[in-house]
């Protein structure tokens, strides 16, 4: 178990550079496995997801290498592998390997994903998308098998019953191979759909639609990289990131922004009185004094992200009056209240509605960090917080946030990661 240690209590000032988006990324590396050359992608977060990622590219026999921040992948002498619930369990994007599997050979047995325990998940538009394409979809001693008939995956029309990023990508990832017309319907509009079909769509894919409630698909037989592709900015980070200069920063530039990505969140910014100085590709922070609270309620894209409702707490805690916040998306996404509570702050929830009353002064603490944005709410808040705070579990704010001590250290924070990590 790592620890990150913060003695904060003091203002940060300087600049920071977002990296390359997370859920972009978990996305685009199973989806590399579709492909029949080699892949490179550029502006790859250095997280440990990335890392979990690659181990199960081994077990498939995909070599890959990273240096900075280019991944180079190589499915060309890819097999079939079952991919065992122990990988797969502790990381649940590794589902995306399903669709992609499925898309490649026909076939997947994946063991049953896990990830952050933010309430349940199910995956159940994921299995109808691939019944609606043809295949057979069980569950046997843990593990979901997926099988097609002789003729393969043909294309279908495909009702999601909830918009779904995963099952969205799932599906696009099956069906870009099937032969025929595919056609998903309230599907989600997140910019990392958009910028997974771009990538399939540079190596021959056919995918239109995305960032609409319909995406239509037409099934190829071989797709072939030709160039790098660059991923979009992380959003979520970029997000985390305002947030922690709003709340503790004394004027913070934060670079490598698409804002149109964050219109919702930073809407609320400015409904709390925040000032900001929106650039070309980069928000400039000032001090904040008076701030004011604000009610939220997360929504799919392009509403406020429920990524954001943690990392944005800390801010809401510096307001005067009363906030809240309610979860759509995941209603029970609330393990950083108990731990921000021993830090002094005064949040409640009851029936899925968190009340958050500011002006509460921090004191550093002893706190765990049960997932990953609940880890980014405590390393903001132990940045506002006078003395010393501990956060146990900070390997979960590593799965999530590309190289954050050394980002932090650049913004004066005085922090320190307890353990050896090689992302750090």
């Amino acid at each position: 178990m790592q620890k990150l240690v913060i003695n904060g209590g003091k203002k940060l000032s300087g600049e920071v550079t977002i990296g390359g988006a997370k859920n972009s990324t978990v996305a685009l590396i199973p989806a590399a496995i579709l492909s029949d050359t080699p892949v490179v992608l550029d502006s790859v977060p250095q997280i440990r997801d990335v890392k979990n990622l690659r181990s199960i590219l081994q077990d498939m026999n995909v070599s890959s290498s990273m240096e900075d921040d280019v991944l180079k992948i190589d499915p060309t002498q890819i097999h079939f592998a079952e991919l065992p619930s122990g990988k797969v369990s502790s990381l649940r994007a590794s589902y995306y390997f399903m669709g992609a599997m499925l898309g490649r050979f026909g076939k997947a047995v994946v063991g049953f994903p896990g990830g952050d325990d933010i309430g349940p998940r199910p995956i159940d538009q994921h299995i109808k998308g691939f019944e609606a394409l043809g295949a057979h979809v069980e569950n046997k001693h843990g593990q979901i098998i997926i099988t097609t008939p002789n003729g393969g995956l043909k294309g279908a029309k495909i009702f999601l019953d909830m918009v779904s990023v995963g099952a969205t990508i799932n599906v696009i990832l099956a069906a870009v191979k099937a032969k025929g017309t595919t056609v998903i319907e309230n599907a989600a509009k997140e910019p990392e759909i958009i910028d997974l079909a771009t990538f399939l769509n540079n190596m021959g894919a056919v995918i239109r639609g995305v960032g609409t409630e319909t995406i239509r698909i037409e099934g190829v037989d071989s797709l072939r990289s030709n160039n790098a592709h660059t991923i979009i900015p992380d959003r979520i980070e970029a997000g985390t990131y305002l947030s922690l200069a709003a709340a503790n920063g004394g004027g913070i530039l934060v670079k490598n922004i698409i804002s149109e990505h964050l219109d919702a969140f930073i809407a609320k910014l400015d409904e709390m009185g925040v000032n900001l100085d929106i650039g070309e590709d980069s928000i400039y922070v000032k001090e904040a004094t008076n701030l004011k609270s604000v009610n939220i309620k997360t929504m799919p894209y392009p509403g406020f992200a429920t990524d954001l409702q943690q990392p944005i707490t800390p801010l809401l805690m510096q307001a005067s009056g009363e906030a809240m916040v309610i979860d759509t998306i995941y209603p029970k996404r609330v393990k950083h209240i108990t731990e921000l509570n021993k830090m002094g702050a005064n949040i409640t929830s009851e029936d899925d509605l968190i009340l958050v009353r500011g002006g509460a002064h921090l004191q550093g603490a002893e706190v765990s960090a049960e997932e990953i944005r609940a880890g980014a709410c405590l390393m903001i808040a132990g940045l506002v917080a006078d003395g010393q705070t501990v956060i146990n579990n900070a390997e979960n704010i590593l799965r999530g946030y590309d190289q954050v001590v050394k980002k932090l250290r650049a913004l004066s924070a005085d922090v320190a990661l307890v353990g050896t990590d090689d992302l750090i």
